[in-house]
């Protein structure tokens, strides 16, 4: 099932909800707070429908589909010119410090960061992007340097060592098209350039992902209330195993429009990709590329007492009632309302306990 025609049997019982209040409205409305205390059943006529109020616990929840995978799929581009004569197989794990792709026979290297190499590093350089190359420079074994925002004589010295283990010129300079900054391992999933192919800075060379098996959702942008970085969901898989799971990131993306008749893309679709790490990832073995159902909760309201919606009346003077079924008479009880979830309503009121009958208008 879509998230769409979710959405659409959500709107669908939300509706037929209200429709069963307002048409209680009228009664209620006609004999006012309290019209109908002790009023005796009328002869001949059918006792009414009733439903006990429970102590439960309420969730406001609502599912979308997910896709098992590993996560969102990350491009690796150019910034060199040359010819491409090395590719990282498709499936492996590539870590720091060792080569995703080869061009002119030279090392493109992965390395941990979040922020993209974009200019040459040398002595005299200084910010956030020095920090994170020395990082990962004293990660590799290397010293003699101190890590800090400052690129110094010292750490051309060590990157000297470190590009001769590499096989590259030692020219003590870390040019950006030489690193490929990841937050962590990756897996490679697809090649998008080809052994020979010459290369440009901006040409897609391969594509990867996260190496951990997690499903991925893409929410519309009205249902980013439902995903909260690390908020617990619940994640049915496609052999009807439940597990729990951690919204470990969100994301907003735009998505391509499909393509239409004539060849030409559709409008572009902003989405909220939401990543989520199940406890259990071995349950994720043997899936991939399936889909899964992923249940969002907004809010929980436990041990509550509760009605169904259809049991609301809404009072004349205002606010809302239930009608306490008692024997042979009822009564009308002015109740506060809370959470609304799965048709039914968390109550509190004067005398209203688990186990009180309530009508519920046909």
């Amino acid at each position: 099932m879509t998230g769409a025609s979710r959405r659409s049997r959500l709107r669908a019982a939300i509706t037929g909800g209200i429709v069963l209040l307002v048409a209680a409205v009228g009664v209620v409305a006609a004999v006012g707070f309290g019209g109908a205390d002790g009023d005796p059943a009328q002869a001949g006529s059918a006792p009414p429908a009733t439903a006990t109020v429970t102590r439960q616990t309420l969730a406001d929840s609502e599912t979308a589909d997910g896709e098992l995978g590993y996560g969102t799929t990350r491009t690796a581009t150019a910034k060199l010119s040359g010819t491409v004569t090395g590719l990282a197989a498709t499936g492996s794990t590539v870590r720091r410090g060792k080569p995703l792709y080869r061009v002119d026979d030279e090392q493109v290297v992965l390395l941990y960061g979040g922020l993209p190499a974009y200019r040459t590093l040398a002595p005299g350089t200084e910010g956030a992007d020095v920090v994170q190359f020395e990082r990962n420079l004293k990660a590799l074994g290397y010293s003699g340097f101190t890590v800090d925002d400052e690129y110094t004589g010292a750490t051309a010295d060590a990157v000297r060592d470190w590009q001769d283990d590499l096989g590259l010129t030692e020219t003590g300079r870390v040019e950006p098209g030489r690193i490929v900054y990841a937050d962590r391992e990756v897996r490679v999933e697809s090649h998008q350039a080809d052994l020979g192919d010459l290369t440009q800075p901006g040409q897609a060379v391969l594509t990867y992902t996260g190496t951990d098996r997690v499903v991925t959702v893409a929410l519309d942008v009205d249902d980013q209330r439902l995903a909260k970085r690390n908020a617990k969901v619940g994640v049915r898989l496609p052999d009807g195993k439940a597990v729990v799971g951690t919204i470990s990131t969100v994301e907003t993306v735009v998505q391509a429009g499909a393509a239409g008749a004539n060849g030409q893309s559709g409008e572009a679709e902003t989405k909220i990709e939401v990543t989520v790490a199940v406890t259990d990832p071995k349950a994720l073995t043997g899936f991939d590329q399936a889909s899964a159902d992923v249940t969002f909760t907004v809010s929980e309201r436990r041990d509550v007492l509760s009605v169904p919606v259809a049991a609301l009346l809404a009072l004349a003077e205002g606010g809302y009632g239930v009608q306490v079924a008692d024997g042979g008479a009822s009564r009308v009880v002015a109740v506060t309302t809370g959470l609304f979830a799965d048709g039914r309503v968390e109550v509190t009121g004067e005398g209203i306990v688990e186990g009180t009958p309530v009508v519920v208008p046909a």
